[in-house]
């Protein structure tokens, strides 16, 4: 049986624009897996790794002009767009390399012997090790700072680990060119190419999560794919990590007092917020609670507004704009449910961004589940409130979440926000007060995760601490110093941070 082709494909065509590899199959994962296990021991070289991943970020701005114009064909989210995307995708890379030279990460921490202590207490050192080969999911709607040359890329590497990337069908051009970078920087760098490895395929990534040598797993994407990679790495008879990044409804809740101060405003951000990048972020705003009455019927018509005036959008690829017209009509039909802008195609391949208005009288009481799910696409709900009580009824049906937002008044005490604040804390892992939670800025105190199905784990995938997700502790007990690894010597020849 022949392999199957995989082709580059045109999103504002939804024509074929060539043939970039074929479908990998099961002994192809196989040699692909050992290959990056074979040489999981050249990655041990802090230093090494430090500066292949700063030569990564290097060639892979030195490509930028090729990268963008690929990625933008496969993509059509724009040369402005991407060239951002790019940019974040190289410090990531460089802020990851700083992280392995101060070497913090390694959480080395010693207890010297205490023989009067009760118990007594032998010589205790700790660390953490790479875990091993790093199975990558690439995500649709980030073709670099989420996928190939990404930040689960990226902090795997930073941690010691090889990496075999499934590429996403949506951007296999780009994926080819940015892995080939990679290798390339690896060369350079003097490591084997084979730390980075791509394979395509659904049937890859399957059996990618499957294969025994896989020892963690970094997955973006939908729910349904997401939780069945999740069950499958569980089921395996050596379970493993799964860090996956699902789905996320980004609540936003919106006081009396911040409507009544800037309905004006807080709608056309709201508006921009929800459409950026044709409203495929994953931490798209997809659930507003606002107030009844004059000050939040301001809000809906200034949001309402801004919406018929964005222009419209071409998405990821025709899958998604189907599913995104079929979701967006269902939720519409729903009783008690109104679309004072209607999300509808703008032609064969485009769609106009929505907005859905419900009350939370009738969310709450009827069957309406799917307003309170994740829609892929330029779309918002709005609920309407009618007492404090409600907000935490409809906050009740929201699953867990990349982000929560509560917008306050900027003038003046709002007496409730530290309320409401404490009742969206437990639902996000980033809560942001009078902003929008599209852009993830790259920090050390960054995190971009939450409860499920937001993620399946507590760890981030963004920021520094990213890197944990790839590691393991490692405790020596009574080892002679000679036979101790050079992080956890006497006299800390190294100069590495310690507890």
């Amino acid at each position: 049986m022949a392999a199957e082709p995989v082709w580059s494909v045109d999103p504002r065509t939804g024509k074929p624009r060539e043939q970039v590899a074929v479908e990998a199959t099961a002994e192809d994962v196989d040699r692909s897996v050992r290959a990056a296990y074979a040489v999981r021991e050249a990655l041990a070289d802090r230093p090494v790794r430090a500066a292949f991943l700063r030569t990564a970020a290097d060639l892979l701005q030195e490509a930028g002009e090729q990268i963008v114009e690929t990625a933008d064909a496969e993509t059509a989210l724009g040369p402005a767009r991407l060239n951002g995307e790019l940019a974040r995708t190289a410090a990531q890379l460089r802020a990851f390399a700083e992280v392995v030279e101060e070497g913090s990460f390694l959480d080395i921490r010693i207890d010297l012997p205490d023989p009067g202590a009760i118990p007594p207490r032998p010589d205790l050192r700790r660390w953490k090790i790479p875990l091993g080969v790093v199975a990558v999911y690439a995500a649709s709607n980030f073709p670099l700072a989420f996928s190939v040359p990404g930040g689960d890329t990226a902090s795997a590497l930073a941690a010691g680990c090889p990496v075999v990337v499934k590429a996403h069908p949506d951007h296999p051009a780009t994926s080819e060119l940015c892995a080939a970078l990679l290798r390339r920087a690896a060369a350079k760098a003097g490591l084997p190419e084979d730390v980075v490895v791509l394979v395509h395929g659904f049937d890859a990534g399957v059996a990618l999560v499957r294969h025994p040598l896989v020892a963690a797993a970094g997955f973006t994407g939908s729910v349904r794919g997401g939780r069945a990679l999740f069950d499958a790495a569980a089921a395996r008879p050596v379970p493993i990590p799964f860090h996956g990044e699902l789905g996320s409804l980004n609540p936003v809740v919106l006081t009396l007092a911040a409507v009544e101060e800037r309905a004006e405003a807080i709608g056309a951000g709201l508006a921009g917020s929800m459409t950026l990048g044709a409203g495929q972020f994953c931490t798209k705003p997809g659930f507003v609670l606002a107030p009844s009455g004059e000050a939040g019927d301001r809000f809906v018509e200034a949001l309402a507004e801004a919406l018929r005036d964005t222009e419209p959008a071409v998405m990821l690829d025709h899958r998604m704009r189907g599913s995104f017209l079929t979701r967006t009509y269902e939720m519409t039909m729903s009783d008690g449910v109104t679309a004072p802008v209607h999300p509808a195609p703008a032609g064969p391949h485009t769609v106009k961004a929505g907005l859905i208005t419900v009350t939370v009288r009738t969310l709450v009481d009827g069957d309406h589940r799917d307003l309170t799910e994740e829609c892929f696409g330029p779309v918002t709900v709005v609920a309407r409130y009618d007492s404090r009580t409600e907000i935490t009824e409809a906050l009740a049906r929201v699953p867990g979440n990349l982000t929560a937002t509560l917008h306050i008044a900027e003038q003046g005490q709002d007496e409730d926000a530290a309320a409401l604040l404490a009742e969206l804390t437990p639902l996000a892992g980033r809560v942001l007060v009078n902003g929008w939670p599209t852009g993830v800025a790259v920090a050390a105190a960054q995190h971009h995760g939450g409860p499920y199905p937001a993620t399946t784990s507590t760890a981030t995938s963004v920021g520094a601490t990213a890197i944990e997700r790839w590691l393991r502790p490692v405790t020596y007990q009574s080892t002679p110093d000679h036979l101790l690894p050079p992080e956890l010597r006497d006299g800390n020849p190294l100069g590495l941070p310690r507890h």
